[in-house]
């Protein structure tokens, strides 16, 4: 399979061409060779996560119920905002462009496999930060998750040393309110993950979050530090009420002949998934192994057409079977039935 290669543009280059992508007005020719460089930098990450994947598989088939894991190259509108709410920043030095995710039963499983990973004399790629945000989740949203992130080591491609990978781990339930988050604000047109938008809404999320971590007995959000669930179930209830949230989540679905369907053939490795949140509709262009120069120049080309002002949303990942990808990212298909239950929940418990 072949793989993008890095840039030969200095580091000095690339972080210019980050730069120009955050200015208001450049000019068109300085635009077109920032776009196409940034591209290429974000492509050749390709290499580096597919082998992470792949060890993260190996890696998951000690644990039990069914775990994911899914890679994913970050979407060109979401590096350009975060060079922009970073303005220290730099293109070359940012951790997660290249994401690897591992989706868990339980918070023991998500320890456990956290610390295969940072205890291993065996794995060659060097830990360059770690967060945890389990035992300290973010006060403004309520995230949790745990992060580890690597430089990329590797003696047989030699090319790819330094690039920087982020590893999630996560359970179930963190994993269904984070996609919950993003699900809601595509459709809300704010950037919620990003903890930017309705004060209201990030409120709603971060108290759900708080009980979920009650359920799993974790730390809460500092703001919410030695409030009941019973309290914190209160105040979803009366935020659900002012938001009508429930109603809002049930108007989300995707026609279904919208959505590539056949999980019968196993042989693809990478599916483009592009998301019109205005129509509400989806399409995903599998590809095989050997395709990925193709899905990756399908990639920009789309997200080109974003950049135009199109209400499409394209992101390039790899989660298996097609069963598996809508759980892994369920935000794209605007799923968000599961967190819609625990939330109704929450609200009828709340409201008896």
């Amino acid at each position: 399979m072949a793989f993008a290669a890095v840039p030969e543009e200095s580091k000095k280059q690339i972080n210019k061409a980050g730069a120009i992508l955050t200015l208001i007005n450049p000019s068109q020719a300085e635009l077109s060779w920032a776009v196409g460089l940034a591209d290429r930098w974000r492509a050749c990450h390709a290499y580096p996560i597919n082998t992470f994947q792949a060890t993260l598989r190996t890696k998951l088939r000690a644990y039990g119920g069914d775990p994911i894991a899914a890679q994913r190259l970050k979407r060109m509108p979401t590096i350009i905002d975060k060079l922009k709410r970073y303005p220290n920043m730099k293109l070359t030095t940012m951790q997660d462009i290249g994401g690897v995710r591992a989706i868990l039963n339980s918070v023991r499983d998500v320890y456990r496999l956290s610390g295969e990973y940072r205890d291993s004399i065996r794995f060659p790629h060097e830990l360059v930060d770690q967060k945890d945000y389990l035992q300290n989740p973010r006060d403004e949203d309520g995230y949790r998750s745990i992060h580890l992130i690597y430089r990329y080591r590797n003696s047989q491609a030699k090319d790819y040393n330094g690039l920087r990978i982020e590893l999630q781990i996560r359970t179930r339930l963190q994993h269904t309110w984070a996609t919950a988050v993003e699900t809601m604000g595509t459709l809300l047109g704010q950037a919620l993950k990003s903890r930017l938008g309705d004060r209201e809404w990030l409120d709603f999320f971060a108290l759900i979050s708080s009980i979920f971590a009650i359920d799993e007995r974790y730390p809460t959000p500092p703001r919410f530090n030695g409030r009941s669930r019973e309290d914190l179930s209160a105040s979803v209830a009366s935020l659900e009420a002012s938001l009508d949230a429930l109603t809002l989540m049930r108007g989300l679905s995707v026609a279904a002949n919208e959505i590539y369907k056949d999980d019968s053939r196993k042989g693809w490795s990478y599916h483009l998934i592009i998301l019109n949140s205005l129509k509400r509709t989806l399409q995903i262009k599998p590809y095989d192994r050997d395709s990925l120069d193709q899905a990756l120049a399908d990639y920009a080309s789309i997200e080109a057409e974003a950049a135009k002002g199109e209400k499409i949303e394209p992101v390039l990942v790899s989660a298996g079977p097609m069963q598996k990808l809508r759980r892994a990212y369920p935000n794209f298909f605007l799923d968000i039935n599961e967190f819609g239950k625990k939330v109704k929940k929450i609200c009828t418990d709340a409201r008896k």
